[in-house]
């Protein structure tokens, strides 16, 4: 295992604050629909809003990355995530929840891809590696979010959603403080790389790049449906406590951060196309099984297999779209890093309207067919040649 810069875990921290927000607004759900009488399509469409904001600006801003950096969207990020969640603890209507979700998806849109960006300047050879590390604090964010917005809302009271803000700002002031020595080693390695690279010219692959695009899509709705599902599902399908689903959600995100940081190991040895269609190939039967049990038991155990299939394809996912569009790497953060954690929300006022209509568990069918298109496109992706 290489050694990377120590300024990956700091990024890896910030990528914690930002999505603990993300992950806290599923597991918000069931309070809101008890409190304010919604309904699953209402529910699901706060998720929308926050990843329908999130999936338009951060390929605009991966873009405008790739042309003038703004690294100081990395502490603003994390602070506008943090004092989102902190809003919903005082809003007294549906419409002020709708406006702090959309605000938490601005705050995901800016962090995101120049984070990203940054993280691959400094990982040097182990991207891979330093990509998975960075992938894990989002995940462990995603675990923890729904303990402590559970907590907050179930127990301590919902004004405690404080807590959000106090640990962002915190983690902003630190991530501001050390962005000027950051900026330095990542202008040295830059020149490195330059040296190294002269006689090879940059190239963007626009058609891997497109077929990606279905791994990325598939891999997103198994994300963000999981994240908005999975609670309620446990409620109203299981008919278990609404601790027990955020609990579920918990354990799936724990899994997950372990295994997004093995994927990216495992990628860096065995390829990064081999790692992805590895998880297509579990998602697919696993999430069949998983929206048709009834038993809690098995819903549990079948947590294990749905995290191998989510999260160990994330960071051969970034890697590879940073490297089909080496021109524009910023762009190709914003999309993957960005759109494999939200685009599958866009879909969640669908599934939640037809859960309405037809049912929860017939509806939860798009996770294994989404599987099924990332398994079916990932066998026409090429592999990078390695430097």
């Amino acid at each position: 295992m290489k050694k990377i810069d120590p300024a990956v875990y700091l990024f890896s921290l910030g990528h914690l604050s930002v999505d603990w927000c993300q992950g806290a607004i599923p597991a918000l759900l069931p309070y809101f629909i008890r409190n304010y009488d919604l309904s699953y399509q209402a529910a699901g469409t706060l998720i929308f809003a926050n990843v329908l904001v999130a999936s338009v600006l951060q390929p605009l801003f991966g873009y405008y990355s790739d042309r003038i950096s703004r690294p100081w969207f990395i502490p603003l990020g994390t602070l506008f995530c943090g004092i989102s969640v902190a809003l919903m603890g005082l809003c007294t209507s549906y419409s002020a929840i709708f406006a702090a979700a959309m605000l938490s998806g601005v705050g995901s849109a800016i962090f995101h891809p120049e984070a990203a960006l940054m993280v691959n300047r400094i990982a040097a050879q182990a991207k891979g590696q330093a990509l998975g590390t960075f992938s894990v604090g989002g995940n462990a964010g995603f675990a923890v979010g729904p303990i402590v917005a559970g907590f907050c809302a179930y127990k301590a009271g919902i004004h405690s959603l404080l807590i959000f803000f106090i640990v962002n700002a915190v983690l902003a002031a630190a991530l501001w403080t050390r962005m000027t020595c950051i900026l330095r080693q990542a202008a040295v390695l830059d020149r490195q790389q330059t040296g190294k690279q002269e006689t090879k010219v940059r190239e963007n692959d626009w058609k891997s790049f497109a077929i990606l695009s279905m791994p990325i899509f598939a891999r997103s709705v198994g994300f963000t449906l999981s994240n908005t599902f999975i609670p309620i599902y446990w409620m109203t399908v299981l008919h278990a406590s609404a601790t027990q689903g955020t609990t579920a959600l918990s354990i799936l995100f724990t899994i997950g951060a372990c295994i997004t940081f093995g994927g990216g190991l495992l990628a860096d040895r065995l390829g990064y196309v081999k790692v992805i269609r590895a998880a297509f190939f579990c998602m697919v039967p696993t999430y069949l099984f998983l929206t048709h049990t009834t038993d809690i038991w098995v819903a549990t155990a079948l947590l294990v297999p749905a995290a191998v299939s989510i999260f160990m394809p994330y960071s051969p996912i970034v890697v590879l779209g940073q490297t089909y569009l080496a021109k524009n790497a910023g762009f190709a953060s914003g999309v993957t890093l960005g759109l494999t954690t939200t685009l599958g929300g866009i879909f969640a006022p669908l599934v939640g309207g037809a859960a309405d209509r037809w049912g929860l568990v017939p509806a939860l069918q798009i996770f294994w067919i989404a599987g099924l298109i990332g398994l079916i496109a990932a066998f026409f992706l090429p592999e990078p040649e390695k430097e």
